[in-house]
């Protein structure tokens, strides 16, 4: 079982382009559609579609409209009940895959409705094998949240505690390395170089370049790091080893949730038992599939792409 939480859900409202955006100017889309989305949620949506137990653990309003959404994708929720609705992101894409994001902050929780919202996660993860922390934090929200989460899971479940995979960033990213020491995190290039608080090495190769400062990481701070890199692939630091891929050739329509995808491939993987380089593997087909899609799009294993998936063992 896969239980995710997405504190900041959000209906993501995409608009296709026929040309490049035009800032200021007035242009006829060629198409838009509307997802349930948020990183659990896409997480938990990509895990359903390839027939993986989830369990999607979200703040939801009865009369929340996001809900029609929701219910249509088919996964299993646990709804916490809240005042506010979830919020609406907007993504414009164009025909070379150029992807711009508009997100809103979404609605603030109570300080009740935040217990509730944690209790609910202690109670789905009963039997979880790996429990996911993915996306921003509501407004008012302390940066610490997803330390009170992993603090209490892990007080109640104790050695029967799941694994916990952690996608987010900022001072929410920065606290949960700091305090709580997740199984694995799964920054970008960009959110990994905040996190250390350095500059990449721009005069080395992008792989070259994380793979120290995700060792600075693991496994003193966290127990892996899955650092997704675009079309530049992946790359996977665990205590035992280092590993980098690359994705087959694709024709990108909206990279909105590749990471997301990324980052539920490898868990389905690990929940297969799959080897470090095989969930590698995985993730970046997952991750490249999405980008394939239009909007926020759960691919399934038949978009999986049939390309080669180079993966090399790094040295460290």
């Amino acid at each position: 079982m896969i239980v995710t939480l997405t504190a900041n859900p959000s209906l993501d409202r995409t608009v296709a382009l026929p040309a490049p955006l035009q800032v200021g100017s007035v242009q006829v889309a060629r198409g838009a559609r509307e997802d349930a989305g948020g990183k659990g949620i896409n997480v938990a949506r990509v895990a359903a579609a390839s027939d993986a137990p989830t369990l999607a653990v979200l703040p939801l309003a009865a009369d929340d409209p996001f809900a029609v959404s929701l219910h249509g994708t088919g996964v299993p929720i646990v709804a916490v009940p809240v005042a506010g609705h979830v919020r609406a992101n907007i993504t414009i894409t164009d025909p070379v895959g150029e992807t711009t994001k508009l997100n809103l902050p979404g609605a603030s929780l109570t300080d009740t409705e935040r217990a509730a919202v944690i209790a609910a996660v202690v109670d789905a993860c009963a039997h979880a094998h790996w429990l996911v922390l993915a996306g921003s934090l509501p407004p008012g929200v302390p940066d610490d949240f997803y330390v009170e989460v992993i603090d209490a899971v892990r007080a109640r479940w104790e050695d029967a505690a799941p694994r916990i995979a952690v996608d987010t960033s900022g001072a929410a990213l920065r606290a949960v390395v700091e305090r709580a020491h997740p199984d694995l995190i799964k920054p970008n290039e960009h959110e990994l170089a905040d996190l250390a608080g350095i500059g990449l090495d721009a005069q080395v190769d992008l792989v070259s370049a994380v793979l120290p400062v995700a060792r600075r990481l693991v496994p003193e701070k966290v127990g892996a790091a899955l650092v997704t890199l675009g079309g530049d692939g992946a790359v996977l630091v665990t205590a035992d080893g280092a590993w980098a891929g690359r994705p087959p050739r694709i024709r990108v329509q909206s990279t909105v949730g590749a990471g997301d995808s990324s980052l539920a491939g490898y868990l389905i993987a690990d929940t297969r038992g799959a080897a470090p380089a095989e969930r590698l593997r995985t993730a970046i087909r997952y991750g490249a599939a999405a980008t394939t899609l239009p909007g926020t799009q759960a691919p399934t294993p038949r978009d999986l792409p049939t390309g080669e998936v180079p993966v090399r063992s790094l040295d460290v």
